[in-house]
């Protein structure tokens, strides 16, 4: 099989074009074509020479992929399949809102870190996507043109395919990319600490971390990676790290009833967060085959939403999207 085109980098394009005798700013001239450009083929890279396309195409796909079926929500959200690995398939899911659009992209074939709440984990993991299986998601989507923002908050954990979530988030926000702001877009991750560390240092973008629950025993029920990186150490990384102005780390909560939803809850987040320049996002939980766990009610997660606000930390409540086509949070498969 020919290596694809798309996914790669400046610097590995300077080196397809050196591999083939052909100059070097024919490398700058491909990525343009690739990110910056809607193309279906290496023949439409019309600035190239006639040679340079035919030896482009004779050792290189552009490695595209089209989504194969699309779901519409009533509440306007999208939820696309995509091809990704041999027989496999990815979801992604579009929001729009008023003044924005998020697209939501996956990272994984699946998920291996089985967290309790999770569709994704059900599944079980089946390979990490590429780095041009990442990006076709946002290239290849109908409504390309409309994102504002990007959350990788689909499928999978980012931080458990490292160096190919960094090179796409290269990709996006490099000027010979698509030159996308790093401030728009969010990685989320349940706390893998030294990817963690790897994404502060080497990338802009705002970080989001799964909480879920302040305390040990329950987060240890919740999600299984709580044996391996207990989140008292995860917090005790993020405060080492000095951010830079408009960079932003939020937590992620979903509210589950009688499980993590009282005003206990509420004093120990207090304590651990203390000194930390974050949000919370509280999510309404979407009961999903084969769990025990059940969503709390509206006025319970108003009541937790206000009591974190009086004490000064600046906490949202996520609105739902795509409820009826399985395109809320936690439920792509």
């Amino acid at each position: 099989m020919k290596d694809k085109l798309f996914g790669m980098t400046l610097q590995q394009l300077k080196a397809v074009a050196k591999q083939l005798g052909l100059p070097g700013f024919v490398a700058t001239q491909i990525a343009d074509w690739l990110y910056k450009k809607q193309i279906t083929s290496i023949e439409q890279m019309s600035n190239l020479s006639l040679k340079a396309r035919n030896l482009l195409s004779e050792n290189y796909d552009l490695g595209l992929e089209a989504p194969i079926k699309e779901q519409v929500s009533k509440d306007g959200t999208k939820k696309y399949l995509y091809p990704a690995k041999a027989g496999k398939f990815i979801e992604t899911a579009f929001i729009p809102d008023e003044h924005r659009a998020t697209l939501c992209v996956s990272s994984q074939v699946g998920c291996k870190m089985g967290c309790l709440f999770c569709m994704t984990g059900k599944q079980g993991f089946q390979g990490h996507l590429s780095i041009g299986e990442i990006l076709n998601q946002l290239h290849s989507l109908p409504e390309r043109e409309q994102i504002t923002n990007m959350v990788y908050m689909g499928m999978g954990e980012p931080f458990d395919n490292l160096e190919n979530v960094l090179t796409s988030l290269e990709i996006l926000t490099s000027s010979w990319g698509y030159a996308m702001s790093s401030k728009r877009i969010t990685v989320s991750s349940i706390g893998i600490i030294p990817g963690m560390k790897e994404f502060l240092h080497r990338s802009g973008c705002h970080l989001a971390i799964s909480l879920h629950t302040p305390f040990d025993d329950e987060r240890k029920q919740l999600m299984p990676i709580q044996n391996v990186y207990p989140i008292k150490d995860v917090l005790a990384e993020i405060r080492t790290y000095p951010l830079e102005p408009q960079r932003r780390i939020s937590f992620e909560y979903i509210m589950f009833k009688g499980v993590n939803d009282t005003p206990r809850h509420v004093r120990e987040l207090i304590r651990i967060l203390a000194g930390i320049e974050c949000r919370i996002n509280l999510i309404r939980f979407h009961p999903i085959p084969g769990t025990p766990l059940e969503g709390s009610d509206e006025a319970t997660i108003l009541q937790f939403n206000q009591a974190l606000n009086q004490k000064g930390i600046i906490t949202t409540t996520r609105a739902s999207r795509g409820l009826d086509i399985y395109a809320a949070c936690g439920m792509l498969s």
